[in-house]
């Protein structure tokens, strides 16, 4: 299996989950997300992950999100769907659902809260590669999870499983990423989960992203994250450092407090949260409107939404 997934490759998107006022999902302004995706040139859609808000949504919130991105991305672009859980049984639970709906594959964030050892984090992955046949992405952040799937534990999983086809990398440590990079088997990808560091995980191997400034800037990012997969280095860090200050200023707040917040500005989707996240300050939002003006983003956003 981990030959014949060249499509997991470039820039995806870790799609928000657009609510309406009251709290409930949004379909119409998530249909609108992805058709921006699509038509601006991203071909992987990742719903249901951190950025969706999925740990405050229901199961049956998850499947129709899920749903309705594989309906609208169906022959235009992939869909890897986030199922993870601090329960290795709801985790295998999500991704057989996720299968049923018709995801291409499936993300599965480390444990969060338990704080399992190595060979706890090893044996719950290992647990729901035997349990489900659908392609599966570890989706490793620390800063989240408070759990390091360390490099060895990584490469025991991509050797062992012959699902377990990727990782999305988001500790933030180039020293555990270049192992992994140097000892993976062959087809084993490696993502980027964090948008300022891709172009340098691209330059020692990496085989794309999986993006929340691509939200607001689809275009831009996969053309970055292109340019640099071919190896057209000075173009690729040129976008790179114009992307920066919206990389940044994605995290300036809890994300995806400030991204949604963007979107808002693009008249996208609406400004939404379930508690306990909430709007962002307004000394934020004023740093976020220079940077998504500077990028020629709002003036996009009148024709994105047509």
């Amino acid at each position: 299996m981990k030959h014949k997934l060249d499509w997991m490759r470039g820039c995806a998107t870790a799609l928000v989950t657009p609510f309406t006022p009251d709290g409930s999902i949004d379909e119409a302004a998530l249909t609108r997300l992805i058709e921006y995706q699509i038509t601006s040139g991203v071909k992987l859609l990742v719903p249901c992950g951190t950025t969706g808000e999925s740990a405050t949504m229901t199961e049956e919130e998850d499947q129709r999100v899920i749903k309705r991105t594989i309906e609208r991305a169906k022959g235009r672009a992939h869909v890897i769907a986030g199922t993870g859980s601090n329960s290795t049984a709801a985790a295998i639970q999500n991704s057989k659902i996720a299968r049923e709906l018709g995801t291409d594959a499936v993300l599965v964030v480390a444990p969060y809260y338990n704080k399992p050892t190595q060979h706890g984090l090893y044996a719950h992955f290992r647990a729901i590669a035997e349990a489900v046949d659908v392609p599966i992405v570890i989706y490793n952040v620390p800063g989240r999870t408070s759990c390091n799937i360390a490099a060895d534990t990584t490469l025991r999983l991509a050797r062992d499983c012959e699902n377990i086809v990727a990782v999305k990398e988001a500790s933030g440590n180039l020293s555990q990423i270049m192992e992994i990079l140097r000892d993976r088997p062959e087809g084993f990808k490696v993502l980027s989960g964090d948008d300022a560091i891709t172009f340098a995980m691209i330059a020692l191997g990496a085989d794309g992203l999986i993006s929340v400034a691509s939200n607001e800037a689809p275009e831009l990012m996969a053309r970055m994250v292109n340019l640099a997969l071919e190896g057209k280095w000075s173009e690729a860090r040129e976008l790179h450092y114009q992307l920066l200050p919206l990389m940044e200023v994605n995290f300036i707040e809890s994300s995806p407090g400030p991204v949604k917040a963007g979107l808002a500005m693009m008249n996208l989707i609406g400004e939404n949260f379930r508690l306990p996240l909430v709007p962002i300050q307004e000394k934020s939002r004023a740093q976020l409107r220079v940077v998504l003006a500077e990028l020629g983003l709002l003036r996009e956003a009148s024709h994105a939404t047509t």
